[in-house]
C-alpha cells in the first residue's frame, strides 16, 4: 500500500499537479526606533506628550532645567564681546591721548635722569674732598642707572605707540575672537538640546522618566517609532540563494487576519546562528541571515514586537 502511495505522489510531481509551499521565515514586527538622549543631568520641568501620541517633526516633547547652561552661555557671550572690543582697539590704532601721555612720561623720566646725573656729579666732587662716605657715591650711581633705565623704557614705549599695531597682534586678536564665537555657538547648540523636540515625525513609544526626574547624561529621554513597519526575520542558509533585496513576500502578523504585501529591504551578508524562536527541524543547527521585509501598507498603530511569519518567493511548479 505504501509503495502505491509513493508511486502516485511521484507521478503527480512529474505531471506538475503538486506545488511546494513558499519558504516560511519566522521573526517579529518592528519599526525604526529613534532615541533622544539627555545632554546633561538636569531636572525635567515639562512633558508635552504621552506615550502613544503621534508627533510631527520639531514638535515639543519635554524640557530640562536650563539655568546652568544659560549662565555659561551668558559668560561666553560676554567674553566674545570683550574679544571683539579688543580687536577693534587694535585695528583703530593708538589714541592721540595715549601718545601724549607717553610723551609726558618720557619728559618726566628725562628730567629725573638729568637730576640724577647732576646729583651724582655733586656727590662725586664731595667724595673727592673726603667729605662723604663711598656709600653715598654708590647710592648716587644706583639712582642714575635707575633713572636712565626708566627713561629708556619710556622712550621705547613711545616709539612702539608711534609705530602702530603689529599685524601679528591683530591676527592673535582675530583668533581669540574666532575661538569666542565657536564657544558661543557650541553652547547655543547645547542649550537647544535642553528643549527636546521630535527629530522626525513618528509615534512616542516610551518616556522612561517622569516630571521632576533628573536623568543622567546620555540617558534616553524619549523613544520614537518612525517609518514603515517591517518584519525582522532570519533566513536559513539553505534558502539564502532564493531570497535577495527586492524579493516580494507575504507577511502574516500574529493576531491580525489576512496577510500584508511586502518586499525585502535589506539582507545581511554575514550569517549568525539561528535564534531560538526560529528553530525548526533541520534548520536548528544551521546559520541564518537577518533580513528586513518592509510591509507595503500597514497600520502604524501595529504593536512592535508581534510575532510575524513571512512567505517569500513564488511557488515552484
Amino acid at each position: 500500500m505504501k509503495r502505491l502511495v509513493l508511486s502516485a505522489t511521484l507521478a503527480c510531481l512529474v505531471a506538475g499537479c503538486v506545488k511546494t509551499t513558499p519558504d516560511l521565515l519566522l521573526g517579529s514586527l518592528e519599526r525604526d526606533r529613534i532615541a533622544v538622549t539627555a545632554e546633561a543631568a538636569e531636572t525635567i520641568l515639562r512633558i508635552e506628550v504621552a506615550e502613544g501620541d503621534e508627533v510631527e517633526a520639531g514638535a515639543a516633547i519635554l524640557s530640562l532645567d536650563a539655568r546652568r547652561i544659560e549662565a555659561e552661555l551668558a559668560a561666553a557671550r560676554a567674553e566674545r564681546q570683550r574679544a571683539a572690543a579688543a580687536l577693534d582697539e587694535l585695528r583703530r590704532g593708538t589714541r592721540a591721548e595715549t601718545i601724549a601721555a607717553a610723551r609726558a612720561q618720557l619728559a618726566g623720566n628725562a628730567a629725573t635722569l638729568d637730576n640724577a646725573r647732576r646729583e651724582r656729579t655733586r656727590i662725586a666732587e664731595i667724595r673727592a674732598r673726603g667729605l662723604v662716605a663711598q656709600a653715598e657715591l654708590d647710592r648716587a650711581d644706583t639712582s642714575l642707572r635707575n633713572a636712565r633705565a626708566q627713561a629708556d623704557a619710556a622712550r621705547a614705549q613711545l616709539t612702539e605707540l608711534l609705530n602702530g599695531t603689529r599685524i601679528e597682534d591683530i591676527e592673535q586678536a582675530e583668533a581669540m575672537l574666532a575661538a569666542a564665537n565657536a564657544t558661543v555657538t557650541r553652547l547655543e547648540l547645547v542649550r537647544a538640546r535642553y528643549d527636546i523636540r521630535a527629530p522626525r515625525a513618528g509615534r512616542v513609544d516610551a518616556l522612561p522618566f517622569k516630571l521632576g526626574d533628573q536623568p543622567p547624561p546620555g540617558a534616553v529621554l524619549v523613544s520614537l517609532l518612525d517609518g514603515p513597519a517591517y518584519a525582522r526575520v532570519h533566513v536559513p542558509a539553505s534558502r539564502r540563494a532564493r531570497i535577495d533585496v527586492g524579493t516580494t513576500c507575504r507577511v502574516h502578523v500574529e493576531g491580525i487576519p489576512g496577510a500584508f504585501d511586502a518586499r525585502v529591504r535589506s539582507l545581511r551578508a554575514d550569517p549568525a546562528f539561528t535564534p531560538y524562536y526560529a528553530l525548526t527541524g533541520d534548520d536548528a543547527s544551521r546559520l541564518a541571515y537577518r533580513a528586513e521585509i518592509v510591509l507595503d501598507e500597514a497600520d502604524t498603530r501595529l504593536a512592535v514586537g508581534l510575532p510575524a511569519q513571512a512567505e517569500c518567493g513564488t511557488s515552484t511548479p
